[in-house]
């Protein structure tokens, strides 16, 4: 396993920075630079599974283990979903936790993601793209 961390500075309140984060019209906007057309499932209280489809309704299924509004939330991975098919995976403790902090130039938001090696590319290539498109739209 490994722990990556991902950091921006956005000019925007945790507020904004949250519903660019957890909305479904931005969220399709943002995540499309880890999969175009990308949507979620499901909502953000803890102790609930949230779906991450694309249009041919692949994708993964996370469980939603601390949601503090705009401040804390994190999701453990627990598997792909295949046709619309839940097939679990023993990813360990595979997970990633969005922090927001209020400081004097807005909002500082922070991913770790805790990987299995055979992704940490994968995120190291896509969670930056991600969070140029996050700070741009809580910018705007």
């Amino acid at each position: 396993m490994k722990q990556l961390v991902f950091k921006t500075q956005i000019n925007a309140t945790p507020e904004k920075v949250w519903d660019v984060l957890f909305t479904q019209d931005s969220y399709r906007k943002w995540s499309s630079a880890m999969n175009e057309g990308t949507y979620f499932e499901g909502n953000w209280e803890e102790g609930t599974i949230m779906k991450f489809l694309d249009p041919k309704n692949n994708g993964m299924y996370n469980l939603i283990e601390k949601n503090i509004p705009n401040k804390t939330l994190k999701m453990k991975h627990l598997g792909w979903i295949l046709e619309g098919e839940l097939s679990p995976q023993d990813w360990e403790e595979s997970t990633v936790t969005y922090h927001l902090e209020n400081n004097e130039y807005g909002t500082l938001l922070t991913a770790e993601v805790i990987s299995l090696d055979e992704f940490v590319d994968f995120f190291n290539s896509k969670y930056p793209k991600n969070f140029e498109l996050i700070k741009k739209l809580a910018e705007e």
